[in-house]
């Protein structure tokens, strides 16, 4: 069963070789055409022989073509040898060239190593450099800088060397917080001597240019070396003091030449050629030396321009006092010349004017100069010898010119000339500064000694013509002194005195009038307080009252015809208005009393209405003219004077 089923077997694997071998596709087959395309190269004939001998000539075939494969592969084997014997060759040289670049990468390494660490040091050394060069160049001076230091011309270099000088000690301060502290020190150190250096030379050079200095004409390089200076107050003092000196004495030249010489080619002419005319002769001097004064200031301020501000304006008072200084001797000697040789006091004053006006301006300019003190002393001296000419003169002219009083009983002439003294000097006085201690002075070295003469002159007078005359001065002198400030208090005393004159002179005219009425008789009855009737005492009966009653007609109808001829000479009319009126009223008080007594019954007068047929106030308004009297007035009082 095994033997048949091997056999089965066998003859079915056959069968499927050959059908595989029959539905073979000999076209689709690459590998079987090449076969056959290389099989029909040898193989000629198709023989038995041929078929049986087909397998060994393809193997023989084979071996040939194995053999030829062999020859030429084994020429590739001999390149491939040569190929790998150079491959090895340069292997070798590789490996030789790669342990001498190890070791020289091993070298180079370091080399680069000390490359960079040379590198990084001379970077570090070049800012160091820059560092130093940077640090000598705020905190050092170069050798040109140094020298313009001490050499010894100044320009405009050698004030940028000196501001490097105090920017490197300023700076120095910054490096002493930072740390480095002797450094700084010893630098700032260094920069003060240099400092010092530079200011003595700066100072030496200031000194030279302002000494002997005539035209100002300041350069940048003078301003800016007393700006400097002013570090200095010594330095800066000294250079100061000597551009006074030289100013000082400049000044005094151009003064005196002002004064003998006048200006260029004779215009203005001298001022000592108008020497008799002392107001011009010193208005001229002080009118020089105003202007003169704000010139220097500005001389004075174009030198220290470039100065502080802050504490500059009392050196400029200071050396504008220096300067001054020098006027004050010549000045002073001419003043005197005036105040001694001047006799007017209209012309002494009006010196005293100018010497106040000009003394407000120059201690506006220069407080506490010398110059100062000389205006307050030759003021002071010429208010003194203006009072005592004065004095004389009004004593003099009381004892030559104040004569009796003349027959019109106006001021005399002495009177008259005093009180144009007067007008005179307060016309000068009331358009002066700090005029009112000067003014109420003056009115009383006049007006006293004149009050004093004129009562004396009048003593001789009768009591009527006294007043008169009193009068006329008094309303002579008011009349003077109203026209000027501060002579209210002089005014009210002479109204005072006025006033006691016109009551004198009222009473006077009162008694005239009294008298002339024959009111006196009546007016002692009204004032008796007997009880018996008015009408039953003897002097007040009808008959006896007309005769006054008539000649009160005629003075109603002519209130002039009673007054006092006296009272005709006084030169105010409101004066004598005044005595009028008041002499008057007291006529009209005695009647309006005299009215009341006769119309009242207890008095038994029979028709007392054609008695008196004019009423109290029909006679006050004939003599008064419809003015009122005045509040408060004692008529009765005045009667009984």
């Amino acid at each position: 069963m095994t033997g048949i089923t091997d056999s089965e077997s066998d003859a079915s694997s056959v069968s499927k070789r050959l059908n595989k071998i029959l539905e073979t596709r000999v076209e689709n087959d690459t590998n079987t055409l090449e076969g056959l395309k290389e099989l029909s190269v040898f193989f000629k004939e198709n023989t038995l022989q041929s078929r049986r001998n087909l397998r060994s000539k393809i193997e023989k075939r084979s071996l040939e073509i194995n053999a030829d494969f062999l020859s030429a592969f084994q020429v590739v084997k001999e390149k491939l040898d040569s190929v790998y014997n150079d491959v090895k060759a340069m292997n070798e040289s590789v490996q030789i060239m790669t342990t001498q670049l190890h070791s020289t990468k091993t070298h180079t390494h370091r080399l680069i190593e000390q490359t960079l660490k040379l590198q990084s040091d001379a970077k570090k050394i070049s800012m160091q450099q820059q560092v130093a060069e940077a640090f000598i160049g705020q905190f050092q001076l170069s050798p040109e800088q140094l020298a313009l230091l001490t050499d010894s011309n100044i320009s405009q270099s050698f004030f940028e060397a000196l501001d490097k000088v105090h920017s490197i000690h300023e700076r120095c301060r910054t490096l002493m917080q930072s740390g480095l502290r002797t450094v700084a020190l010893d630098i700032m150190e260094q920069m003060s001597r240099y400092q010092e250096a530079g200011l003595d030379k700066l100072y030496r050079w200031a000194q030279f240019h302002c000494k002997g200095i005539e035209s100002i004409e300041m350069s940048n390089l003078l301003t800016r070396a007393m700006a400097r200076l002013q570090e200095r107050p010594v330095l800066f003092k000294y250079v100061v003091h000597e551009y006074c000196i030289s100013r000082r004495a400049v000044m005094v030249q151009m003064f005196i030449d002002a004064l003998t010489s006048g200006g260029p080619g004779g215009t203005p002419k001298p001022i000592e050629a108008h020497s008799t005319d002392s107001k011009r002769y010193v208005g001229d001097m002080l009118a020089w030396l105003h202007q003169a004064i704000p010139n220097e200031r500005e001389n004075i301020l174009l030198l220290l321009r470039d100065c502080s501000k802050e504490e500059l304006s009392k050196d400029i008072d200071e050396a504008l006092s220096n300067i001054t200084e020098g006027v004050c001797n010549p000045l002073q000697v001419r003043l005197e010349t005036v105040i001694q040789q001047e006799t007017s006091p209209s012309n002494l004053y009006s010196v005293i004017s100018l010497l106040k006006f000009y003394h407000n301006i120059i201690s506006s300019v220069i407080p506490g100069s010398v110059l100062e003190s000389v205006f307050i002393e030759q003021t002071s001296a010429c208010r003194k010898q203006f009072f005592s000419l004065l004095e004389d003169i009004v004593a003099k002219m009381l004892q030559d010119r104040v004569e009796a009083p003349p027959s019109n009983l106006t001021p005399a002439p002495g009177v008259l000339h005093l009180l144009a003294l007067l007008r005179q000097v307060l016309s000068v006085a009331s358009v002066t500064e700090n005029r009112q201690v000067d003014i109420v002075k003056i009115v009383a070295s006049v007006i006293d000694p004149l009050l004093q003469a004129v009562s004396l002159s009048a003593a001789r007078l009768t009591t009527t013509d006294m007043a008169v005359y009193l009068l006329n001065c008094f309303h002579q002198m008011a009349s003077t002194l109203a026209l000027y400030e501060f002579t209210d208090q002089r005014l009210e005393r002479l109204q005072a005195q006025s006033d006691a004159q016109i009551d004198t002179l009222t009473s006077e005219q009162a008694s005239s009038l009294v008298a002339n009425l024959n009111l006196g008789p009546i007016y002692t009855i009204l004032q008796d307080s007997s009880d018996a009737p008015l009408s039953q005492i003897p002097g007040m009966e009808p008959e006896c009252l007309d005769s006054f009653f008539g000649k009160l007609e005629h003075f109603l109808m002519m209130p002039d015809m009673l007054l006092l001829p006296q009272i005709n000479y006084l030169q105010s009319s409101n004066h004598r208005l005044e005595i009028q009126r008041r002499a008057n009223e007291v006529i009209s008080a005695i009647y309006r009393q005299l009215y009341q007594r006769i119309h009242d019954p207890k008095n038994m007068y029979s028709n007392p209405s054609h008695l008196m047929p004019r009423s109290p106030e029909q006679v006050h308004e004939l003599l008064l003219g419809l003015k009122e009297p005045k509040k408060n007035e004692n008529t009765s009082g005045i009667i009984s004077l």
